[in-house]
């Protein structure tokens, strides 16, 4: 597959496995859109908190914002969001530099709110790769006997930031790993993928919604 001048792009939704969750089904005191809110202020990552959504499998709350040149570059070309994650494995072959559209969204961080550690601690992982990726539990959990021993151990041999919850609002159980979005950061197919989901989402976020021509 090879890209058309001006980065013509396919939206498939049916390849995108994308979904939005439910706010309160994460076993948390609170709504998890108001949580998070609290959550990426304490954790000081900018951008806009998007709708909790499945990603890659998991239950996770993006934080993003738009890269101003690539988004204005994609829209004068007409280059909207792609979602096929078949044709974006494509755009990291060394044969397509330059032939693909920029990556107009900048993630930021990745947060996991669960009941349960070990379910927050698997979903956030796979996103520190390439960015931030903090968890967020219930305060009971964080409380517990062998809660430093077990998660927050594991939590830092991956550069996971911990945050615990309760009616008295967010505690830093553990600080994660300062992640910097340099150019030099290398890009895989999945990271890309993200970053096209993410970019769907803050458009889909953004009012009035962009012209594409």
């Amino acid at each position: 597959m090879t890209a058309t001048p001006g980065y013509a792009a396919r939206d498939d939704r049916s390849n995108g496995r994308i979904s939005v969750c439910p706010t309160g089904a994460h076993g948390l005191p609170a709504p998890v859109d108001e949580l998070a809110e609290s959550a990426v202020e304490a954790l000081e990552w900018t951008g806009s908190v998007l709708s909790p959504m499945r990603l890659l499998g998991r239950r996770i709350v993006p934080v993003a914002e738009l890269v101003p040149d690539a988004h204005a570059e994609r829209v004068c070309v007409g280059s909207e969001p792609v979602l096929d994650r078949t044709e974006i494995a494509t755009w990291v072959w060394p044969e397509m530099t330059d032939r693909v559209p920029p990556a107009a969204a900048r993630v930021s961080g990745v947060l996991a709110p669960a009941r349960h550690w070990r379910t927050a601690l698997t979903a956030a992982v796979p996103f520190a790769r390439f960015t931030s990726a903090a968890i967020l539990v219930p305060r009971h959990v964080s409380d517990r006997e062998g809660f430093v021993s077990t998660c927050l151990i594991r939590a830092r041999q991956f550069g996971v930031a911990v945050l615990s919850t309760d009616e008295h609002g967010i505690r830093t159980e553990l600080e994660g790993r300062a992640f910097e979005d340099a150019p030099s950061t290398e890009q895989t197919a999945v990271s890309r993928w993200v970053n096209e989901v993410v970019y769907d989402q803050l458009l889909a976020s953004e009012a009035p919604a962009p012209s594409w021509g």
